[in-house]
Order: structure tokens, then sequence, then C-alpha cells
């Protein structure tokens, strides 16, 4: 099965779903090193960005392996796409409870395995995300503020789920600026988080992390109520 020219639209669905058929259909073989990015991007008619992003989210789910120096290889046949069109249907309340989740443990971790190298890129990422006043741009320093502190856990299995899940909370942090009828935790209740760290507290840490979500989560459930949504 050869690949073709990606029509407009959704591009980074539509690589996904020709890298995806060349696996499943068995043109790449687990263990096969499938072609690089840039000559993907030829055959396809699209962007690398657009091949790099669609490669990251497969990745993530296990069916490519990206080894650095070496290329891109096939680990798994099976198909993830209806768990990834789960993953970007879910709703903004769907993703701050597992974001809670994600951000208790990874600050508690990371007050306890940060090194100063890592404090010093959470202050960057920090002052980033109380400076960027646009939606988009606060919607992704947002993101890359927790995922640093994600990174400061040094647990990769933590480290990858953010990943995976970063580009969801960053839609969802931009919705939030963008509808004020739902608060967004200030640089106050980041700061407690990023001073917990450094002091080596982890219960702390995990308290303030806490803090940053359950407020925005109590007012998403509020305007959701609590009977369960309708699956997409």
């Amino acid at each position: 099965m050869a690949l073709s020219p990606v029509p407009g639209g959704s591009t980074v669905d539509a690589v996904l779903d020709q890298l995806q058929a060349q696996v499943s259909g068995g043109a790449w073989p687990v263990g096969r090193r499938i072609p690089a990015e840039l000559e993907l991007a030829a055959q396809l008619g699209v962007s690398r960005p657009a091949v790099r992003e669609a490669i990251r989210a497969l990745s993530h789910v296990g069916v490519l392996e990206v080894r650095r120096g070496d290329g891109t290889y096939v680990r798994s046949t099976a198909d993830p796409r209806p768990l990834l069109r789960r993953v970007s249907r879910a709703s903004a309340r769907d993703v701050f409870e597992v974001q809670l989740a994600y951000d208790v443990q990874a600050a508690r971790l990371a007050a306890r395995r940060r090194t100063g190298a890592d404090l010093a890129r959470l202050e960057e990422l920090l002052r980033a995300r109380d400076e960027a006043t646009e939606p988009d741009a606060f919607g992704a320093a947002d993101a890359r503020f927790h995922l640093g502190v994600a990174e400061a856990s040094r647990n990769p299995v933590l480290i990858e789920a953010m990943r995976f899940f970063i580009d969801r909370l960053h839609e969802s942090m931009r919705a939030i600026r963008l509808d004020r009828e739902v608060p967004e935790a200030g640089p106050a209740r980041h700061r407690a988080v990023l001073d917990a760290i450094a002091a080596g507290d982890p219960e702390a840490a995990a308290a303030a992390a806490a803090d940053v979500v359950e407020p925005t989560l109590a007012v998403l459930e509020s305007l959701l109520g609590d009977s369960p949504e309708e699956d997409a």
C-alpha cells in the first residue's frame, strides 16, 4: 500500500490515518524503520511538523518508537485511533479530572527529585505563563509549566503520559481563558507549587498542585452536572 497526498482539512489526522494504514496493512511490519520525516512529508504533500505530530501521537501509544540518531521503528500493529479520537473529544471536565491525578503525583515526585537545573527551568516556564496574555499563548505556556513539573519527577511513564495529554490541556486552558464563567488558577497558586518543589516538601507540593486544579474542576462539574456524558 503506497502513501498518497493528503487532501486539505484535518492534516495531522489524515497523516496519522495513512501512517497507521501502512502499519495495519503490513506494508511496515513490526521492527521496520519507516521513512524519514522529510520523505514522508514529500510523499504526503504536507509539512514536516504535521508528520512529526502524527509520529509523536503514534509513538506515545506504542505503535512507533523514535530512536534518537537512528530513526523511527514500528513497535506494534495495534490501531490506537479509537483511543486518540476519544481523547480528542474529551470534555474540559474529563481533562481536568485527569490533570488533577497527574499534577498531584508529578509535584510530589518533583519535590523529592528536582535538581537545580529543574528549578531554574521551572522559574522560566512560570514566568512565561505569568506573562502570557493571548489565549492560545497562555494555554501553551500553562501546558509547558505543568509538563515541566512532570519532567522534574524523573518518572518516565508519568512524563510520557503528560506529553501525550498535553495538547488537550493546552486546548482546555485556551478555552478557559476565553470563557469568563470558568476560573483558572492564577500566578499565586502556581508559585506555591514551585515554592514547595523548591523546598523539597512532597506533601506541600501535592497539596499546592491540587489547589491549582480543584477550583476549576468544581466549576466545570457544577456546569455539567453529575450525570455521565454520552459516549462519542
